[in-house]
């Protein structure tokens, strides 16, 4: 059963041994969106809708994706 404020992986990419991904927390006042390098939490930020939040994790992905990352 899946609730609506569990976190959820967005995406995952890796760049030849190491790994990427951005996990968001919906909220009922803010969302929170976390990148994740190599298993390390590299930062969070907090938005105040889904939609922003959304938007900038795949500007991040973008950002990775022309940096050499795949998705896996």
């Amino acid at each position: 059963m899946t609730i609506p404020t569990d976190p959820t992986v967005l995406w995952r990419m890796a760049r030849g041994t190491s790994t990427a991904h951005a996990t968001i927390f919906p909220g009922d006042t803010q969302t929170t969106i976390t990148w994740f390098f190599d298993g390390v939490m590299d930062r969070a930020e907090n938005y105040d809708s889904l939609e922003l939040a959304v938007a900038r994790a795949e500007e991040i992905r973008g950002v990775l994706e022309r940096d050499g990352w795949n998705p896996v």
